[in-house]
């Protein structure tokens, strides 16, 4: 009687554990959520009169846009980034510049064109991300996150007492046209990524 075959080793690929999704609760976005709770702070001693009052305004813009940066980063490096991050993040940022604007245009220290064109390029693509969050989440471009300094930038300029003009109005004009040239962008992207979203439905 011959020999049973031997049997057949089936070698399969070791199964690699699924990487659990980031939890929103996390400290980026710990540090967002935080960022919109002191704006109202922040508007309180701005309307307040006296230098002391301006700079305690000044430091909590200042304390909030650290807050900013330092998010991003952790949310960077330590992998923390979520789609809630994505969203609250720059709705954080425009609450926080678009409150300074307002206020300042109020108090009779910029015009009421810087602060228009500034926040209706914002709200337009705050509206334009829930629009297109059906096809996917654009994240911040370069750009965006040149043009997010140069505001923060311009409007502390603009919260220091005593400060230079010229000074002001450089840094302003600047984050005023860059804020313009990334909202043309953001557009362009919006639109090849529901055209990508489409073709890859049909």
């Amino acid at each position: 009687m011959a020999d049973a075959a031997p049997e057949r080793l089936v070698v399969t690929d070791p199964v690699e554990p699924a990487t659990p999704p980031v939890s929103a609760w996390n400290i980026a976005n710990a540090l967002t959520v935080m960022r919109l709770l002191v704006v109202p702070a922040f508007i309180v001693f701005l309307f307040l009169d006296g230098t002391g009052w301006r700079l305690a305004a000044l430091g909590v813009f200042m304390f909030a846009s650290i807050t900013d940066q330092l998010d991003g980063f952790l949310a960077r490096k330590y992998g923390l980034i979520t789609d809630f991050g994505k969203i609250a993040d720059p709705i954080a940022d425009k609450a926080l510049i678009g409150s300074a604007l307002v206020c300042l245009s109020l108090l009779g220290e910029l015009p009421w064109w810087v602060t228009v064109v500034i926040i209706a390029r914002e709200l337009g693509v705050t509206a334009l991300r829930f629009v297109v969050i059906r096809f996917g989440i654009i994240p911040a471009s370069t750009g965006g996150k040149i043009k997010t300094v140069l505001q923060i930038f311009a409007v502390g300029f603009f919260l220091v007492p005593g400060l230079l003009d010229v000074v002001r109005w450089a840094t302003m004009g600047t984050a005023v046209l860059v804020t313009v040239a990334t909202g043309v962008d953001y557009v362009v992207r919006a639109v090849r990524l529901r055209q990508v979203a489409r073709r890859e439905q049909v």
